[in-house]
């Protein structure tokens, strides 16, 4: 049977105390998804949507408020877990939940290689002619170097960084409208361009330009993390990671729709893949460009280091638990008390991978994995609520049934938008999970190691 949250918090004994308001979790989950979310996916998102980037941002908005709804609703029954691989094996089955581990282990490994990606493009636009190898070779090895010496990204670093984001997004947005007003006035400013355009308007457009918008709210499951320190657990994490997801697909939202005022054609975009520099240097000049340039590197920067150090930590979890090899995967320097191993191997791959994957090869990898673990959450959400009422209330067919099944198809839709490349690599992962599941549990007789997403 399961228990209510109270009741199973109260029979764990001590614990982390119940501190965190509904602000603080809104503010941790706009930290984690960054309000410039849009940005470095700006250009493509416009390239594949055929210039409806704001409705396929407002598209994915709805995707990833419902599947919040979901992952709420499940930390509101497990208010000590916060992730779709334990969402996923106990509310379904623990082999289904090793799978969407196995899958959000991909994003772990795609993470510091992707950032890597935009980090060498925007240090090319800051400083031109020097080779991509070059820079991104220096980017990763940067970042490799600081994950080896045991330093990682502090919550005050970050939260300065939020600060100098929302300043400079700021700064453009008052720019942007006053540029589009002098220019164009009032019809400058309201324009259904950005959402519809007849001659581009396409399913499999606007399912291909989803695919990658949704991108931009990758990040807002974290706040179920902090399900153990939050006053009214069942209510608070649903509330706040639905009220992030609105937040940023408005405010996101805004930046793209000003952007394609600004630069209404993509095709000629000078760079597609930091097409928003662009767009801010036309409002802002040389000076608003360098200061967008400079916050999307340290937030690239942050994101890949981050990122690098987790991944190892993972290996380094699942290798001390001998899910993988322990000699190689469970190593500790002795001195750094770093993963050493584990981050030489996740810096090669981001090396390696940057080199081989454009950045939208990368971003839908990514969300090849994620939206395979949103899939899972919203199904286990279904089972949970609608057939074993796990609330112990009436059922209701909107809320425990519609809800959760919309949030599943709307997934199931980004996640069969996504390109070919994707698919196929992404598949050739997960068929390796099943084959190493099969292997480990015996032909699925028994239950499967945990995965431990903590990090430590």
């Amino acid at each position: 049977m399961i228990q209510p949250a109270s009741q199973a918090s109260q029979d764990k004994g001590p614990g982390l105390k119940r501190v965190l308001r509904l602000r603080d979790l809104i503010f941790y989950g706009i930290l984690l998804v960054m309000p410039i979310a849009p940005i470095p996916i700006f250009g493509l998102m416009c390239q594949m949507s055929g210039g409806q980037a704001v409705t396929v941002v407002l598209i994915a908005m709805i995707a990833m408020m419902l599947t919040a709804v979901s992952y709420g609703r499940m930390a509101a029954i497990y208010p000590s877990a916060g992730s779709a691989y334990t969402y996923v094996g106990r509310g379904l089955n623990p082999h289904l939940g090793f799978l969407a581990g196995w899958a959000m282990f991909l994003d772990y490994l795609i993470q510091p290689l992707m950032n890597g990606i935009y980090g060498a493009l925007t240090l090319q636009r800051l400083v031109p002619h020097v080779p991509y190898v070059l820079m991104t070779a220096l980017f990763i090895g940067f970042m490799t170097y600081l994950n080896l010496r045991g330093i990682h990204a502090t919550a005050q670093a970050d939260f300065l960084l939020l600060l100098i984001m929302c300043g400079v997004i700021t700064v453009f947005i008052v720019m942007a409208v006053r540029y589009l007003f002098h220019m164009h006035g009032w019809g400058g400013l309201f324009s259904s361009q950005p959402f519809y355009q007849p001659q581009a308007f396409h399913v499999h457009t606007i399912l291909t330009g989803t695919s990658l918008a949704a991108l931009t709210y990758i990040g807002f499951d974290g706040v179920t993390t902090l399900a153990e320190e939050v006053e009214n657990p069942g209510r608070n994490i649903m509330r706040a990671t639905v009220l992030v997801c609105l937040f940023t697909g408005v405010f996101g939202g805004l930046q793209v729709y000003l952007g394609q005022r600004i630069w209404p054609n993509y095709k000629t975009f000078p760079h597609i893949a930091t097409a928003y520099m662009d767009v801010t240097r036309l409002v802002g000049g040389r000076t608003l460009f360098d200061a967008l340039g400079v916050v999307l590197l340290l937030a690239a920067f942050g994101a890949g280091l981050t990122g690098q150090a987790g991944a190892a930590r993972l290996l380094y979890g699942m290798g001390r638990d001998k899910v993988i090899p322990k000699r190689l995967f469970g190593h500790i320097d002795s001195k750094s008390g770093a993963p050493s191993f584990n981050i030489w191997i996740i810096g090669l791959i981001a090396f390696g991978g940057s080199l081989a994957l454009s950045y939208v090869d990368a971003a839908e990898l990514l969300n090849f994995g994620a939206f395979l673990a949103f899939m899972g959450v919203n199904l286990a959400t279904l089972r949970q609520f609608y057939f074993l009422r796990a609330n112990k209330q009436n059922r209701s067919f909107i809320r425990d049934g519609i809800l959760p099944a919309l949030g599943f198809l709307f997934c199931l839709g980004i996640w069969w938008g996504l390109s070919k490349p994707a698919k196929v690599v992404g598949s050739a992962w997960l068929i390796t999970g099943i084959v190493y599941l099969a292997v480990r549990t015996r032909g699925f007789r028994i239950s499967p190691a945990p995965i431990d997403f903590t990090g430590q």
